[in-house]
C-alpha cells in the first residue's frame, strides 16, 4: 500500500511526459484511427491486477494492524453481562493493579538506587542483586495484567557466546522474558519515563540502545554487540530480529546482525492469546502508557512462549539463509505466516528508484500495445 501511494503522489506531481518512452517513429504517425481493443486491456492485466491487489489485500499494512475482536454484547441478555465487565475490570482490577504496580516500583527503587549508586565495589555482587532485582519489578508487571504465562522447554542459562531472538509483538515481550531470566536486551531508545528507565535500571544489566535513525548507531551497535557476546559474566543477550512490533499474526524479515555474530543463535517463539485482549503495540497511534493501561484494564494477558533448540550457521549457508531458517522455526512453532517486507518500512517511505521503475514498467506495457 505504501508502495502504490508513493508512486501515484509521483505521478500526480511529475506528471511524466509518456512520449519519453516511445519510438521517433510513433511520435511522428498520427493514431486517431487505431482502436483500443480488449485484448490490449488484457495484456496490461497484470499490472492492474498487482494495483488492485495491493487495496485489496496489502500484506504489508495487515502486519501492523490491530485485529479487535467480534463484539459479543450485541443483545439484551449480553450487553448487561458485558456493563458488569466494564465495572469490575475498570473499577475493581485496575485500581488494584496499580496499586500492586506502585508497591512493586517503590520497593525495587528501595532496593536497587542504595546498591547502584552507594556500594563501591564488589561488582559481581552488584549484579546478581540488580538481575534479581529486574527479574522481581518485571514479575510484578506481569501481576498487574494478571499475566497467564506458560513456558515450553529449559530455561536460558548464563553462557558466553549465545544470542536469544524473538518475534515482536510488544514491549511486554522483553518484560515477559525478563521475569524468566536477566537479558540483556537491544532496544530502540525511548523518550519519557520508559527513557529513564532504560538508561538507569536497564543499563545496569548490560542492555544497548539505539536510534534507528542514526546510520552512524548501526557500527557502533554492532560492535558493542560483538563484545558483549564474548563477556564470560554477561547476561544473554535478547535481540528482536523484526526490528519493529508486528501484530503476532505474521513474522516480517529478521534482520541479519544477530546472525552474523558467530555465536550459537537460540530462537523463542512468543504467541498471545487474544481471549480477552489483544498484545499488540501500534506504536505510531499509542504511547506505551496507554498500552499498559489498555491491558491493566482487560482481564488478562494470556500468551505461550517457546524456548527452541540453539541453532547455528551451517557450513556455505549465508547470514541471510540463516536469519530465514530460524524465522521459519518461530513463526512454525507460534503459528505465525511469513512475509517478505521489511519492517523499517513502517517508519521510511520506498526508494524513489524503485517507484520510478514500477512507474516505467507500467509506462512501457502501456505503449507497447499502442504501438500495434
Amino acid at each position: 500500500m505504501a508502495g502504490l501511494e508513493s508512486s501515484t503522489a509521483a505521478i500526480d506531481l511529475d506528471r511524466p511526459n509518456l512520449e519519453e518512452y516511445l519510438t521517433s517513429d510513433s511520435i511522428l504517425q498520427p493514431r486517431h484511427h487505431q482502436k483500443l481493443h480488449l485484448r490490449d486491456l488484457i495484456d496490461i492485466s497484470p499490472t492492474l491486477t498487482e494495483a488492485a491487489g495491493a487495496i485489496i489485500d496489502d500484506s504489508f499494512t495487515r502486519c501492523f494492524k490491530s485485529n479487535p475482536p467480534e463484539p459479543w454484547n450485541w443483545n439484551i441478555y449480553l450487553f448487561p453481562l458485558w456493563c458488569l465487565g466494564v465495572v469490575v475490570r475498570y473499577g475493581i482490577l485496575f485500581p488494584s493493579r496499580v496499586a500492586i504496580l506502585a508497591v512493586g516500583w517503590i520497593l525495587f527503587f528501595a532496593a536497587f538506587l542504595p546498591v547502584h549508586f552507594l556500594i563501591k565495589g564488589h561488582e559481581k555482587w552488584k549484579r546478581n542483586i540488580k538481575r534479581k532485582l529486574v527479574e522481581m519489578m518485571c514479575s510484578v508487571f506481569v501481576t498487574s495484567w494478571t499475566g497467564v504465562v506458560k513456558y515450553h522447554g529449559p530455561r536460558p542459562s548464563l553462557r558466553p557466546h549465545q544470542v536469544f531472538v524473538a518475534n515482536h509483538t510488544s514491549m511486554i515481550d522483553f518484560i515477559i522474558l525478563e521475569q524468566m531470566a536477566a537479558f540483556a536486551v537491544i532496544m530502540q531508545k525511548h523518550p519519557g519515563w520508559v527513557g529513564f528507565i532504560q538508561e538507569t535500571v536497564l543499563e545496569s544489566v548490560g542492555s544497548i540502545w539505539f536510534n534507528r535513525t542514526e546510520a552512524k548507531d548501526r557500527e557502533v551497535v554492532a560492535r558493542k554487540l560483538r563484545e558483549h557476546t564474548q563477556g564470560v559474566d554477561n547476561n544473554p543477550l535478547l535481540i528482536f530480529p523484526e526490528g519493529t512490533c508486528v501484530n503476532n499474526d505474521y513474522t516480517v524479515m529478521f534482520k541479519k546482525g544477530a546472525f552474523e555474530l558467530g555465536c550459537a543463535v537460540c530462537p523463542v517463539a512468543i504467541k498471545y492469546n487474544k481471549i480477552f485482549v489483544d498484545a499488540f503495540w501500534n506504536s505510531k497511534k499509542q504511547s506505551f502508557t496507554m498500552h499498559l493501561v489498555r491491558l491493566m484494564t482487560s482481564w488478562a494477558v494470556v500468551c505461550d512462549v517457546w524456548y527452541l533448540e540453539p541453532q547455528y550457521l551451517r557450513p556455505g549457508e549465508t547470514s541471510i539463509e540463516f536469519a530465514e531458517r530460524v524465522r521459519d522455526m518461530i513463526s512454525v512453532r507460534a503459528g505465525l505466516k511469513k512475509v517478505p517486507w521489511d519492517g523499517y518500512l513502517k517508519y521510511f517511505r520506498p526508494s524513489p528508484k524503485l517507484t520510478e521503475r514500477k512507474q516505467q514498467i507500467f509506462a512501457e506495457s502501456v505503449l507497447q500495445r499502442l504501438e500495434k
